[in-house]
């Protein structure tokens, strides 16, 4: 599949139009539901085969963020041989009560991966987690980057981020 086709796969099956909250709070009239995309074998293989030529090398663990990164995080560990912790949002508050669900991640270098990112809120929220727990933290990739600010609010805090498709990419 060329990326001209995955992007339009992606738009096909998870374009929506109506009125939508964003978490970062704001309205919007189009959304993409990343669950269409990531529940299907074919194309969410076909996401991470195309994704891994342009992720940074150097990181010790994948990290996917709760809960659309967990699927895309998976895949990456599997054909990359590097092991993924699972971000929860908040730690849980009982058994090991862990944020970052899997191998000790401190002293490691983490790849955040996400599904879709806008304001990029929460990737700084489970970022700032990560790094106080010891984990060192300067790259993320995602599918989607909505061009809402979020590559520049996580460039201001020192992380990088790589995605796949822009909302504009995929609009074409």
């Amino acid at each position: 599949m060329t990326r001209k086709e995955l992007g339009r796969a992606i738009f096909e099956t998870s374009y929506l139009t109506g009125t939508f909250l964003l978490r970062s709070g704001k309205i919007s009239s189009e959304y993409f539901d990343k669950y269409l995309f990531e529940s299907i074998p074919e194309l969410l293989e076909e996401i991470v085969k195309q994704m891994l030529p342009i992720m940074p090398k150097n990181f010790d663990m994948i990290a996917g963020l709760e809960m659309g990164g967990i699927p895309i995080a998976t895949l990456i560990s599997h054909k990359t041989g590097k092991p993924c912790v699972f971000v929860r949002k908040k730690s849980k508050e009982y058994g090991t009560k862990k944020l970052a669900e899997g191998e000790d991640i401190q002293g490691k270098k983490l790849l955040i991966v996400e599904d879709v990112i806008t304001s990029g809120g929460q990737v700084i929220l489970s970022v700032t987690d990560l790094r106080q727990r010891g984990a060192i933290v300067n790259n993320a990739v995602c599918v989607i980057d909505r061009q809402l600010g979020g590559k520049e609010t996580l460039a201001k805090n020192n992380i990088e981020l790589v995605h796949l498709f822009t909302m504009n990419e995929l609009k074409v």
